[in-house]
């Protein structure tokens, strides 16, 4: 056994405030991470799955990892799952006038997640009209739905960014990225939509829209159902 000098304990001390205070900023970052609407693929890695899905997660990670590498990997943003979630859980308000009153007058109705779990009560997944119509609600129910005007305009804007990078009005791959991690017994590969070509910020919203709503098309529900997954326990990244 052997004290420790004044200026070595000194040190230590020093070396460990270090140690936490990265720590706490690490945990701040992440923590801000999740609750943002748009992560670039310079922010993501394989570890961001819960965030972005494993498709917008691989992206990030090759691109991190192989443009420095000289491997030309085309720049992109993942519009995240924690969007999906504050789209979801909004009020879908609808708007009346009466005939005494001049303003639109407001009757709030349930979150649309809310909605969605009230249009698959009762479902039947085995009989394919009783799916079919009930898919086609919800599915309406998400592409009626007002975009957030803090979702919008991040998405616009995190386009416009790409445009500057890759020249105006440039295309875009829209892909769907769920959240859900394939197991050895159910697996969720292609169960959501895709749409290439996408020019300009109008086609863009209305792309992000179509496939947040395919989370629900017809067979991506009843999979879920019949491998007893919770419909929101899944969540779908762009």
């Amino acid at each position: 056994m052997h004290s420790i000098s004044e200026h070595a304990q000194k040190s230590l001390i020093s070396d460990i405030l270090r140690f936490l205070n990265e720590q706490r900023e690490v945990c701040i970052l992440k923590s801000d991470k999740s609750r943002k609407f748009i992560l670039w693929f310079d922010e993501l890695g394989i570890e961001d799955v819960p965030l972005v899905g494993g498709k917008n997660a691989s992206l990030g990670e090759m691109y991190q990892n192989l443009t420095k590498k000289g491997v030309k990997i085309p720049n992109g943003f993942a519009v995240t799952a924690y969007a999906y979630n504050y789209l979801l859980d909004m009020s879908a308000n609808r708007t009346a006038i009466s005939e005494h009153a001049q303003k639109p007058k407001v009757f709030d109705k349930a979150k649309i997640k809310d909605e969605i779990r009230q249009i698959l009560r009762g479902l039947n997944t085995s009989n394919m009209k009783n799916l079919s119509d009930r898919g086609r609600k919800v599915r309406e129910t998400i592409l009626k739905a007002e975009f957030p005007k803090e979702i919008r305009d991040e998405i616009i804007n995190s386009y416009m960014k790409l445009c500057r990078q890759y020249g105006q009005n440039t295309d875009v791959a829209v892909r769907s990225s769920a959240t859900a991690e394939d197991l050895p017994d159910a697996s969720f590969a292609g169960q959501q939509e895709t749409y290439l070509n996408i020019r300009g910020w109008h086609e863009l919203i209305e792309a992000c829209k179509k496939c947040f709503a395919s989370l629900f098309t017809n067979r991506a529900i009843s999979y879920r159902v019949d491998k007893h997954f919770d419909h929101f326990k899944v969540a779908l990244s762009i």
